[in-house]
């Protein structure tokens, strides 16, 4: 709890305070509910025992109400606004928590999104994306399964101190017999459960985040799970999973709730004993009527926030292995670039440089590059090739800043690329990945990928699909630009896919556009279409292409060919080997 205390704002944590205030006025009114029910039964049962309450009394006397009958309406009076403000001021508590808690359960969504998206590109790439959807996932189970429950806890555990203060003055050895007795209850509930508890927490984290995982594979390979008929697999493991998960629920709801029925079953019983003893020992119904009452009243309001502890705390155990998942992510540590504000802007008018650059992906693996040295003019179009695995694609993401060299420096105008540089060097670059990202929304949104709509520049979207060549398809359509996409783009053809991607990096106006095998899985006429309108881009951008094939990159200025995990580059230029 300390941890999740941790990363809650300044502002909700003196709001928390607050509700616990509010907590206590709401044990108050619970507890003068049960001064108020005393005197008000023993008027009913006796009604010469309300003159023997020298307080209430003097009270009645104020307000001249001192008769027999006078004296009655004036504690049903008492009584009846002091159980209305009581119930009131738990209205308003319940009201206070719940918007608190779901409240902060949005802060802390966010803030998880937030930090996921501002991790460094290689804490993206060696994580599946459903650990990140699974913790999101976990922040509403964290918000009605742990934050709610705690609240709810503490509320309960001031209430349930003040109804036992005020029922100890009334008597201190029936109040202890009775809580006593309940308290044993729980407990040895408690220590039962606890165990099979914390396993079921492991076992729901574990099953949420496999279950996404599957859901994911399967329709993500949607059209080889169709030609392959794996459909049955497919369900089959997600049903597993599903199963395992429901049950490991079930366990839980009935060890909170369990407990109620072996409570109310106890609790008549001590009533029952209760009421026996003091008969027995009065002799008299008129002086047991009032304490009996009081004593039921108090049981009935204490029994609730006991229960209501308990069946909480077993939910905040079920629920912590969620915690954890939700924590882990709000304490991932960020990138330097995140902890000091960014540069304004980088100067690029001259080169980038590349010096004595070695790189591995981790301490354990051979390097990837090493030694490499390049300079790349402003204005050039370079051409990266290689066989798979021969770091192209990891040269690319060093110059981008998506990766730190392990050694060595990468300079733009002589500026060391580094923590303080880095993010205003990435507005400068606009990416063309392999496979273009498209969002179920309009061609214009998508050009304008990441923009509020209301803030897309409309004239700006048709000039960068005019630059890549996909204007006159666009305007052709019956929508034009709000014609939508699809799922994925799944209305396009993959040539005009990447002619959307080009048009995003164009509307992006970076000085530096990258290509990452933006072309390979098109066909020869498509990828020839879409490198010529490539090659008609204006001249002063900076071009990086990486492809597998010589023929895709031979229109560049500088084609630089890496060798699978060798040191050494060698550099062509014009198309031939130098």
């Amino acid at each position: 709890m300390r941890r999740l205390w941790r990363q809650v704002s300044q502002r909700r944590q003196r709001q928390f305070f607050g509700l616990l205030v509010l907590m206590v006025f709401g044990a108050l009114a619970e507890a003068a509910t049960l001064g108020a029910l005393l005197p008000f039964l023993a008027r009913i049962a006796n009604p010469e025992t309300v003159g023997g309450q020298s307080f209430l009394a003097r009270q009645l006397a104020g307000f001249r109400l001192t008769g027999s009958s006078d004296s009655l309406l004036g504690l049903t009076v008492l009584f009846s606004v002091v159980a209305i403000v009581a119930g009131a001021v738990r209205i308003l508590l319940t009201w206070a928590t719940n918007s608190y808690v779901f409240s902060l359960g949005h802060e802390v969504g966010v803030t998880v999104y937030d930090r996921v998206l501002r991790q460094p590109y290689n804490y993206h790439v060696s994580r599946n994306s459903s650990s990140v959807l699974a913790a999101l996932r976990q922040v509403q189970a964290i918000t009605a399964g742990v934050m709610l429950p705690l609240l709810q806890s503490i509320s309960g555990i001031i209430i349930g101190v003040f109804v036992v203060a005020a029922l100890f003055i009334l008597s201190s050895i029936i109040t202890f017999v009775i809580f006593a007795g309940f308290g044993a209850v729980y407990l040895a509930m408690s220590l039962v459960i606890r165990k099979h508890l914390k396993q079921n927490a492991r076992i729901i984290a574990s099953a949420q985040a496999e279950g996404i995982r599957s859901v994911q594979e399967g329709l993500g390979g949607i059209r080889d799970v169709i030609i392959n008929d794996t459909q049955p697999y497919f369900l089959s493991r997600y049903s597993e999973l599903d199963l395992r998960l429901q049950r490991a629920n079930a366990t839980n709801a009935l060890a909170a709730s369990a407990p109620r029925f072996a409570i109310e079953a106890a609790g008549m019983v001590i009533i029952a004993a209760l009421a026996y003893f003091l008969i027995i020992r009065s002799n008299n119904a008129g002086e047991v009527l009032p304490i009996l009452g009081t004593f039921v009243l108090g049981a009935q309001r204490l029994l609730p926030s006991m229960q209501l502890v308990y069946g909480n705390w077993a939910l905040i155990l079920s629920n912590l292995a969620g915690a954890e998942v939700v924590l882990q992510a709000l304490e991932a540590p960020l990138g330097p670039e995140w902890n000091e504000p960014p540069a304004r802007r980088l100067p690029f008018e001259q080169a980038i440089i590349l010096k004595d650059v070695s790189f591995r992906y981790a301490s354990d693996q051979p390097p990837i590059l090493e030694g490499f040295n390049l300079k790349i003019p402003k204005g050039t179009k370079v051409g990266f090739v290689g066989k798979t695995g021969s770091g192209k694609s990891t040269t690319v993401d060093l110059i981008m800043g998506l990766l730190e060299p392990t050694s060595g420096a990468i300079e733009i105008d002589g500026q060391t690329l580094d923590g303080a540089t880095r993010r205003a060097w990435q507005r400068q670059i606009a990416h063309v990945p392999q496979s273009i990202f498209l969002a179920d929304a309009s061609i214009a949104d998508n050009i304008a990928f990441g923009i509020d709509p209301a803030r897309t520049d409309h004239e700006r979207v048709r000039s960068a699909a005019q630059q890549a060549a996909l204007a006159d398809f666009i305007e052709s359509l019956p929508q034009g630009y709000e014609t939508r996409v699809g799922e994925r783009g799944v209305r396009l053809s993959g040539g005009q896919r990447q002619r959307i991607g080009i048009a995003r990096a164009l509307y992006k106006q970076a000085s530096v556009l990258v290509f990452d095998e933006a072309t390979s899985a098109l066909d020869m006429e498509t990828e020839a279409a879409v490198m010529e309108a490539i090659r008609e881009l204006p001249t002063d951008l900076t071009i990086l292409i990486i492809a597998h094939r010589l023929t895709t990159v031979e229109s560049c200025d500088e084609i630089v060919t890496l060798e699978h995990r060798q040191p050494h580059i060698s550099t062509t230029t014009g198309g031939q080997i130098a």
